[in-house]
């Protein structure tokens, strides 16, 4: 028989004025309480959260009870049921994060060559290069200046749209759309519709890769068994993943690292400890929203008999700082051996792009830090929407020098 859980409405979202880098309070007082909370959701559904590091890595893991189709499942705060009816829509094809098996695999396949550790290694030097250029473009600049759009935001958006061949002097017109997607201030008829647009410029796009192949990796897959529309959903994923969790990562870690002097000093004077720090951050902040999944059958799950056709929301964020798995999670310990957090999700729906963001934070966190050693707030850091998909900020003022 299932125990008594605490039951809550909703995903609790509101952080704690002042706190952007811990959960939501609320969700980490239901994570103290039970690693698995019941949450009425907004149209009805009785789901679950699943708050604690071994049932979240269980539900990650397991690609064969629960399914990551996004037309079986209910969200805790959006009623789409008004939007679509009883019909919701499936991902955009070539959504990887929206498919089960054997779609999902048979398309990660043709893609897993191309994100490899040894090429995303190969793409440093690069890396250094346009984050140099943009250090440069601060200094030029002088104090104060927005860390966010001079540092956090062009470094990975120039970068992604190098590697898949996407105009850089669009760059403004296709991160105004991901804004709206991720960033949470936007409608949902807005969300919707930045959607579509991003849809339809990379099917666009696709299309004249297929016709001219360039050296780029959406052209790379213009020989691939995937149709043109999968083609046009994985540079839909790719694009938007790209440009916005990266910089949100940036962006958060300078300023959790302005505010532990301590910790900045590692990270910009141990090399060999940037790694580990990097995966510290990842675990620290972990910028993501739950990750959703549904069940295909009845699943017992901590204690809990859970039906067939039950959606269940995997908070990695409070999952992350299970003292069960870390010690002392609520510290920022760059020293620490995070080998394991669930930043990048886990099983065989773990980031693609992960290595890529790793790279590009193992040189950019050091390099800023190195050419501008007193680095410090110049005004109150801004924090997105509390229901973004992806936590961030929109604005951090910097300064240095005297």
């Amino acid at each position: 028989m299932s125990e008594t859980i605490p039951t809550v409405a909703g995903m609790p979202a509101e952080r704690a004025p002042g706190c952007p880098f811990s959960p939501p309070p609320e969700l980490s007082r239901l994570a103290e309480e039970s690693p698995i909370v019941r949450s009425v959701f907004t149209d009805g559904h009785e789901g679950y959260l699943v708050t604690g590091y071994a049932l979240a890595r269980e539900v990650l893991a397991d690609n064969r009870r629960f399914s990551s189709r996004q037309e079986l499942m209910h969200h805790p705060t959006i009623d789409f049921r008004e939007q679509f009816g009883d019909e919701i829509p499936p991902g955009l094809a070539g959504d990887l994060t929206a498919l089960d098996e054997p779609e999902h695999g048979r398309l990660r396949r043709m893609l897993t060559g191309r994100f490899t550790v040894r090429r995303m290694r190969m793409l440093t030097e690069r890396i250094e290069e346009v984050t140099a250029v943009h250090l440069d473009l601060m200094a030029e600049q002088g104090p104060p200046v927005d860390l966010v759009t001079a540092f956090a935001q062009p470094i990975p958006t120039m970068l992604i749209c190098e590697l898949l061949g996407v105009p850089y002097d669009e760059r403004d017109m296709f991160r105004g759309h991901v804004e709206n997607v991720f960033g949470g201030d936007a409608s949902m008829e807005e969300r919707m519709a930045s959607f579509s647009a991003l849809g339809e410029y990379n099917a666009a796009l696709v299309a004249a890769k297929r016709a001219n192949p360039t050296d780029d990796l959406l052209s790379d897959l213009t020989d691939s068994e995937m149709t043109p529309e999968e083609h046009g959903g994985i540079a839909t994923l790719l694009l938007a993943a790209g440009l916005d969790t990266t910089a949100s990562m940036l962006a958060l870690g300078v300023l959790a690292l302005l505010e532990r002097p301590e910790q900045a000093a590692i990270m910009r004077d141990d090399p060999e400890a940037v790694p580990g720090a990097v995966e510290e951050l990842m675990r620290y902040l972990s910028i993501a929203s739950p990750i959703p999944r549904v069940t295909l059958e009845e699943v017992e799950l901590g204690g809990q008999v859970i039906p067939a056709g039950t959606t269940l929301m995997v908070a990695v964020n409070v999952a992350n700082r299970d003292d069960a798995r870390f010690a002392d999670p609520g510290a920022l310990d760059l020293r620490r051996h995070a080998a394991g957090h669930l930043a990048f999700g886990h099983g065989v729906h773990q980031c693609l792009g992960q290595q890529l963001a790793r790279v590009e934070m193992r040189v950019a966190f050091p390099a800023l830090l190195r050419r501008f050693p007193d680095l410090r707030l110049a005004g109150e850091a801004v924090t997105r929407a509390s229901d973004a998909s992806i936590h961030g900020l929109t604005s951090m003022p910097v300064a240095w020098g005297e």
